[in-house]
């Protein structure tokens, strides 16, 4: 039992990762949103913006997005749009504990892949080379004890929670794996965009950022491998199901179905937070949790072997894995606060 409530603030809260990290946070026995900032949003209150939230959060209301607005707090989710946390986490890392920050902008190590993959040079080399990268169940231990944390992307997570594993057990090859992953419209924010109307998405199934999206060097850091990632929209609102193809490893032998389904088993029958299914994983399954599922075959006629896995993007694939980074990062209960069933129907 936590006695003492560690004070938290969560910048960009008028999103819908800040609105999830609204969400889980209400019900976390250790940790209390004191400061939320929303600068498009300064002065409304949370429950009027997204009423959603009135209950858990009566009175509480949006402020600048102002570093000196955070001083002292324990923990500070960092939920801005890409580009945007390069100019703020700097000014902010000597005034708060525990900086998480869901965007991308601290995932890479490489600095230069940023000028290739994102269109422009890293503002804050010095402090991305201090970020820790967030995906507990493959990182867990460069997590505890960090102050400035990088959690993993959406698509990302589903592909690697999917293929490590293999990776890490020499079954598979490292080159030339393919995933193919559709997300729900969450996905893109909630900002309006004409992309994302009910008349445009719905009854539609479309593929994107073809041959070039930015998750795609992520993908490749959390597993090591060469990866060609095709994201593909779909008309639900929450969801990733990542379906994964690569090819046996030359000295792996024959192999079974039975050998990459073990693969999975001993990485994560001790994870709280997936779940090794024999079924193929299904999104709905992984609504407002923040568990993922995941399976594996091998298919002998064409020598394939298929890794698949479903999760939540907003709660695994961003705010659940960020509040289950801050965490282990704070010597927390991992499942604090976190859902493990989802919602269903």
């Amino acid at each position: 039992m936590y006695t003492d409530a560690m004070k938290a603030g969560i910048v960009g809260a008028s999103g819908y990762t800040g609105a999830e990290l609204l969400r889980l946070l209400a019900g976390h026995p250790a940790i209390e949103v004191a400061v939320v900032t929303a600068h498009s949003h300064a002065g409304q209150v949370v429950g009027e913006h997204t009423p959603s939230l009135a209950a858990a959060y009566p009175g509480l209301a949006y402020g600048a997005a102002e570093p000196e607005l955070l001083d002292g707090l324990d923990l500070v989710f960092c939920a801005l749009p890409h580009g945007e946390s390069q100019q703020f986490v700097p000014e902010l890392r000597s005034r708060v504990g525990v900086i998480v920050d869901l965007a991308a902008d601290f995932r890479l190590r490489d600095a230069a892949l940023y000028a290739a993959w994102y269109g422009a040079a890293h503002a804050a080399p010095a402090v991305l080379a201090e970020a820790v990268f967030g995906l507990p169940e493959l990182f867990r231990d460069h997590l505890r004890g960090a102050s400035l944390i990088a959690s993993a992307g959406c698509y990302p997570t589903a592909a690697g929670l999917a293929l490590a594993p293999l990776l890490r057990a020499g079954l598979v090859e490292p080159t030339g794996i393919i995933v193919d992953a559709a997300s729900g419209v969450s996905g893109a924010g909630r900002s309006p965009k004409e992309s994302l109307h009910f008349g445009t998405v719905d009854e539609d199934f479309v593929a994107y950022g073809l041959l070039e999206h930015r998750h795609t060097p992520e993908m490749e850091q959390i597993l090591g491998a060469q990866v060609l990632f095709t994201p593909h929209l779909a008309p639900m609102t929450r969801g990733i199901l990542a379906t994964c193809y690569a090819r046996p490893a030359a000295g792996a032998g024959a192999l079974s179905t039975s050998q990459v389904m073990d693969a999975l088993h001993q990485a994560y029958d001790d994870e709280p937070f997936v779940v090794v299914t024999d079924a193929p994983p299904s999104t709905k399954a992984t609504a407002g949790s923040n568990t993922a599922h995941v399976t594996a075959r091998v298919d002998g006629r064409t020598g394939w072997v298929l890794a698949l896995c479903a999760l939540d993007n907003l709660v695994k694939g961003a705010s659940g894995q960020a509040i289950q980074c801050a965490n282990v990062a704070l010597g927390l209960g991992e499942t604090a606060g976190l859902p493990l069933g989802g919602m269903y129907p």
